[in-house]
């Protein structure tokens, strides 16, 4: 749920920004040509433009998907529906844009120790390989101890391991 959170925040942010910058650039462009500054009016139309093209398309294209995706996240994770059908029914959305979600979701590792089977979301219990161990005695300190292929080396007296 933190990855969600922080893209999230990022996307509030980016949206807010984008809404002040246009009564920004307005005060600026109309102070500029009060006092006869052309940088300032430049810059008071380029802060127009960008808010005015930038609000909506960060609010609709950055933070709405985003607050979607945080809302199926939490589903999952804090209420414990595990089926489309069921996220489904409790969001209110069609099943096709919940699989499609659900997929975005898992793509941007949103919900991590989780896996999609069909139309089920079952925990992911895989573990990571084991490291193979060895035995070994310590040619110079006579210590009998194992070692990883990462660690060759005598946890006592740090003598590199002779294989």
């Amino acid at each position: 749920m933190q990855a969600i959170r922080k893209a999230l925040k990022r996307a509030r942010a980016i949206s807010i920004l984008l809404s002040l910058v246009l009564p920004l650039g307005g005060a600026l462009l109309g102070a500029g040509l009060a006092i006869d500054i052309p940088a300032v009016w430049a810059v008071g139309i380029a802060l127009l433009a960008v808010g005015f093209y930038g609000c909506p398309c960060a609010w609709t294209v950055a933070y709405l998907p985003t607050k979607e995706l945080a809302r199926i996240v939490s589903a999952v994770e804090e209420e414990h529906l595990l089926t489309v059908q069921e996220i489904a029914s409790q969001l209110s959305m069609p099943e096709q844009k919940v699989r499609a979600s659900l997929d975005t979701c898992f793509r941007k590792r949103y919900l991590i120790g989780y896996k999609r089977e069909g139309d089920r979301i079952v925990l992911n219990e895989n573990r990571a390989p084991a490291k193979r161990t060895y035995s070994a005695e310590c040619p110079n300190c006579g210590a009998k101890f194992t070692y990883t292929d990462d660690d060759a080396y005598c946890p006592y007296c740090h003598s590199p391991v002779v294989r």
